[in-house]
């Protein structure tokens, strides 16, 4: 998530429950693949309750999201960051 995020940066989460995470929000969420990894990334969209995670990084190979493992379900998204 560089630039927004850096290595060692402390970010507080709020768990979501039965909030619906918002387009823009950064999140926390399973990664489609791995099953112990979780990831943190930004949402683009959202359809038909899938959502398209995207880092923040401008080098679009730099960074593991939904380009490369598509959308996921709403569900996978266990908290948001809260400021």
């Amino acid at each position: 998530m560089w630039p927004t995020l850096v290595d060692g940066e402390t970010v507080k989460f709020e768990i979501l429950g039965n909030t619906i995470p918002e387009v823009g929000q950064i999140v926390l969420a399973k990664h489609p693949f791995r099953k112990d990894t979780k990831i943190i990334k930004r949402i683009q969209s959202i359809e038909n309750n899938k959502v398209f995670l995207v880092g923040d990084n401008p080098d679009p190979t730099a960074s593991e999201d939904s380009h490369n493992f598509g959308m996921i379900n709403s569900s996978d998204i266990s908290a948001r960051i809260i400021n």
